[in-house]
């Protein structure tokens, strides 16, 4: 046997990592603005403010603009998840065990990916609040979906296919009880939930279930958002690194990340909260 086999050892269990990762590792890295080779510790977004149009007179001077460009800095972490594998009990499972191990390092850090994106969400100071059908002591109601709506349209959010909601199970529940968001005569064929997952397009925007939103104090934080809004950065991708340790006998394997995700435009995220 070729005593450099364990190279492929690694290269193989290093794609499998990577593939589960982007396979049902993270939900919700796809809907944000995302840079990655990242160098250095941090990295900064650029916000760019709103030009107003003016007249002149004739031969007078065009009016400027003035775009106001300010800078969010974004943090990166590092982030490890590793298992040992003992090198005889492979011999006494009926399962891989390289796999389980591979999936489960590939989910831990796609979670890891979205807990950074849900607290730069929770960020926002928009809010969805009120009394009646308004208030927190209620679940997921059409009134609140459409101050959310109505909110992002007042702030001139753009209405260009890149907004997204992210909202709990029970939520995800409440609105199929609402029949313009599950009846495909309001809908659409072609806007119901998408094969092999929960995902469905609504007032121009993707909607999906998410078990990692915060609950605080029985009220489930859900969020509704534009891809700009929020800024990920990436300065190590999904990596593995495996040693072999003689004294344990036994292989350590171990994935690793660095990211960091930021608001960028507060008021392109709006905070929905309903009762769960």
């Amino acid at each position: 046997m070729s005593i450099s086999i364990d190279q492929a050892f690694v290269k193989q269990f290093e794609t499998e990592v990577h593939e589960a990762y982007q396979r049902l590792g993270s939900k919700l890295r796809p809907t944000v603005r995302t840079r990655t080779g990242v160098k250095g510790a941090s990295t900064t977004f650029q916000k760019v403010g709103r030009g107003i149009a003016g007249t002149k007179a004739r031969h007078g001077q065009v009016p400027v603009m003035t775009i106001d460009h300010t800078k969010v800095e974004c943090f990166l972490q590092d982030f490890y998840a590793g298992d040992w594998i003992d090198k005889l009990d492979e011999l006494k499972v009926n399962i891989d065990e390289r796999s389980v191990i591979a999936n489960a390092g590939a989910y831990a850090l796609g979670r890891k990916t979205d807990e950074l994106i849900i607290a730069a969400l929770d960020a926002t100071t928009k809010v969805v609040s009120g009394t009646g059908d308004l208030a927190d002591t209620v679940g997921m109601t059409r009134a609140k979906v459409l101050s959310a709506f109505q909110q992002l349209g007042a702030a001139d959010v753009p209405d260009d296919g890149q907004r997204f909601a992210v909202v709990g199970w029970q939520q995800w529940s409440d609105l199929l009880g609402i029949a313009e968001f599950a009846n495909t005569q309001y809908v659409g064929d072609s806007e119901l939930p998408w094969k092999g997952t929960q995902m469905k397009k609504w007032l121009g925007t993707t909607w999906m279930p998410h078990s990692g939103l915060p609950l605080v104090a029985g009220v489930r934080q859900c969020y509704w958002f534009h891809k700009t809004a929020i800024a990920h950065a990436v300065g190590a991708e999904v990596t593995t690194d495996i040693s072999w340790h003689g004294d344990r006998a036994a292989f350590f394997i171990n994935n690793m990340m660095s990211q960091g995700s930021v608001l960028v435009d507060g008021d392109g995220v709006v905070r929905i909260r309903a009762k769960e």
